[in-house]
């Protein structure tokens, strides 16, 4: 048994707290991952860090030290007695008790502009990882990186190239806006409880789209959650339904498709991020023609 290990369990029988599993609460015991999560994400004492789900304040107690501020959002209360307690005497924490998905993020940042770099860290829980990350980068804060521990699933989905059974909406969503890699893969067994799945760690370097030029994001993520919207069918049959929102037959997206050298056949896993663009452009622009 592990250092961390054993602090993780005299830490839940000195609060008398029970792993919440509706919230997902699985409590990271390896030391390696905390230290890799760390280094990769580059911490210094010049960095805001936003640290969603901190749970009993294992990760946090690590970034206090090499971080200029901590802002932790927690939505148990139980958790937030215990993070209150254990970093009483640390002038840089902050502890938010609110559900992530309501809180301001960009009042938070705004409020510390002192710090040269923001960066969030997050432990997320399996049943709500997408909405987070996708609040995290559709409101482009001004974030440099994101670090994130998700489902090993989940994270293979947002790393995915083109042609695999896991590149799908998801991928071509998180890629628009950052550049990912898997830092880490972390078995079931280096949490307490053990959940019933393993997990990866996922960096995040952050453009907000700022790498690809697009007429308008709106039609582009039309497009693509439209060509995944029936996965088993050829690209131009899925996003049939989508086309009539702009009065586009299929002969003329067939033509838009072959003017990049994209085939019929296709499906839509086996396109680019750089050709739904492209795909996205002449859609746009067509439709500026019939306004």
């Amino acid at each position: 048994m592990n250092i961390i290990e054993n602090d993780t369990k005299y830490i839940l029988r000195k609060y008398g707290i029970v792993a919440n599993k509706r919230l997902g609460q699985n409590f990271l015991i390896n030391e390696d991952v905390i230290n890799k999560i760390i280094e990769k994400s580059e911490v210094t004492k010049e960095d805001l860090i936003i640290e969603i789900g901190p749970g009993l304040g294992t990760l946090t107690e690590y970034l206090l030290k090499v971080a200029g501020k901590v802002v932790c959002v927690e939505l148990d209360p139980k958790m937030i007695y215990v993070l209150s307690d254990r970093f009483k005497e640390c002038n840089n924490i902050e502890i938010i008790n609110e559900d992530i998905l309501r809180v301001d993020l960009e009042r938070i940042i705004n409020n510390n502009k002192e710090f040269k770099h923001v960066r969030v860290i997050a432990n997320l829980p399996y049943y709500i990882t997408t909405p987070i990350i996708m609040k995290l980068l559709e409101n482009k804060l001004n974030i440099d990186t994101i670090t994130i521990m998700i489902q090993k699933e989940v994270a293979e989905r947002i790393v995915a190239d083109p042609g695999g059974k896991d590149y799908g909406v998801l991928s071509l969503s998180v890629k628009y806006y950052a550049d990912s890699e898997i830092l880490v893969y972390v078995p079931s067994v280096d949490f307490l409880p053990e959940p019933s799945v393993d997990s990866a760690v996922v960096l995040l370097r952050i453009h907000n789209g700022k790498k690809y030029k697009v007429r308008d994001e709106k039609v582009l993520f039309g497009v693509i959650k439209g060509g995944f919207s029936q996965r088993r069918k050829l690209f131009v049959n899925a996003i049939e339904s989508y086309l009539k929102i702009y009065n586009i037959s299929k002969d003329e997206f067939v033509q838009i498709l072959n003017n990049h050298g994209i085939q019929e056949y296709q499906r839509a896993e086996t396109l680019s991020l750089e050709q739904y663009i492209e795909i996205a452009d002449d859609i746009t622009y067509l439709k500026i023609l019939r306004e």
